[in-house]
Formats: C-alpha cells, sequence, structure tokens
C-alpha cells in the first residue's frame, strides 16, 4: 500500500515514514503544499496523510482543492490544530479522519487500516477468500488454518488482488502500490513475486491476463 505524507516536520516527518515503512507501507513524503499536491495530481496513493499548518500553500486548502477535483483519495488530518472547531472544519471540508498530534504510531496505523478498510468495502478487519484467511492488521495469512509465510511486497500483492477481485490488475498498477520514489524497482519485479504466490498458493491461484495484468476470479 502506497501513502502521500504531507508534513513539514523534518523530525516527526522522519519518524511517521520510518514507522509506516515498518507497518509494511511504501511512503513518499514531502514538506509543503504545493509538492505534495503536484504529487497528488502525478502518483496513485491509497490515502493521504495531511498536516494543515504547511508552507507553501495550508493543508486545508490543499484538502478543499483535492475534494473540488472529485477525488475520493482517504485522507487523515495529522495536525496540532486541537479545537472542536478545527475538527470540525477538517471533516466537513473533506477529510476522512482527524488525528491530534502528539499521537501515538500506533492508533495512526489503526486508524489507516479503517480508513483503507472502508475505500475497499470491507466491513470486517480480515479478508476471506475460499480457504484463505489474511489479516492487514496482523500481517498474517492462513490457509486451510496453517499459517503461510510472505514476506511484505508479497504479501500487498496479495491483498490489493484480494481486494480487486474480478478485476485486472496491471503490472504497473502493481508497481504503483508497491513501490515508492526511493525504492528501485527492478524491470521483473512482479513477475517474481507473482511466481512465489503462485508456488505458495497453486499455480491456477492468480491468473495472467496476457498483455494486461494480473487477476484473481470472483468466488
Amino acid at each position: 500500500m502506497r501513502l502521500l505524507l504531507i508534513e513539514d516536520d523534518t523530525l516527526l516527518g522522519d519518524g511517521i515514514q520510518a514507522g509506516l515503512k515498518q507497518a509494511n507501507y511504501a511512503v513518499d513524503w514531502v514538506t509543503d503544499g504545493e509538492a505534495g499536491e503536484h504529487a497528488l495530481k502525478i502518483e496513485t496513493y491509497e490515502a493521504l496523510i495531511l498536516d494543515l499548518s504547511l508552507p507553501k500553500k495550508d493543508g486545508l486548502k490543499v484538502l478543499k482543492d483535492l475534494r473540488a477535483r472529485g477525488d475520493t483519495l482517504p485522507v487523515l488530518i495529522l495536525t496540532a490544530r486541537d479545537t472542536v472547531n478545527d475538527k470540525v472544519i477538517g471533516l466537513d471540508s473533506g477529510a476522512d479522519d482527524y488525528l491530534v498530534k502528539p499521537f501515538d504510531l500506533d492508533e495512526l496505523n489503526a486508524r489507516l487500516r479503517a480508513l483503507l478498510r472502508r475505500q475497499t468495502g470491507r466491513a470486517t478487519p480480515y479478508i476471506e477468500y475460499g480457504n484463505l484467511r489474511l489479516d492487514p492488521a496482523a500481517h498474517t495469512l492462513t490457509q486451510n488454518g496453517q499459517p503461510v509465510k510472505l514476506p511484505h511486497r508479497e504479501f500487498s500483492i496479495l491483498q490489493t488482488l484480494l481486494e480487486n477481485t474480478g478485476n485486472i490488475i496491471s503490472r504497473s498498477q502493481l508497481e504503483e502500490t508497491l513501490y515508492g520514489w526511493e525504492d528501485i524497482v527492478e524491470s521483473n519485479a512482479i513477475e517474481v513475486h507473482i511466481h512465489h504466490l503462485r508456488k505458495k498458493l497453486g499455480k491456477k491461484f492468480i491468473r495472467t491476463v496476457r498483455g494486461i495484468g494480473y487477476l484473481v476470479l470472483k468466488q
């Protein structure tokens, strides 16, 4: 899962980025509103973590312009503005959640999982498909009740495919989900990950649609 963080406090931003990477997110981080808005226009993200007091362009204006473009990207405001009125304005401007600094990284992770779960229309905290049960919070996968060990990128690919059963996901879409600006992407990386998933889950579990992408059939 790829996130955008817009936070001008370099110490805090570095800590958030490192913490979220440990939680297996790919995180792009910028330090002002204009850079954030540019990133939102040229990249694809699963969620935005947005500070409000930003240089060059205020975070609230970034949010309002995002919604004015019809973009439904989940947005979590992360700010020191802690009055009830601030929260009301942020939520009414289009934010999906509001977290006040200082905060606990575990709570930030939990709120992100909730946002991403609602975005996919999933009510439960886990995903079940046939004999598989995938738990994004615990980062675990079981098959017939037995644990299946997956590196974090294989896990992310599987989660993306299971959240989009019946839809073809292209290689470039998977790359955008897995890799941030700082990551080096080898040309055959996605194919290698898919190959490893098939070895663990069955050759026919993930279908290749030649020249288009990959598919897990609807049940």
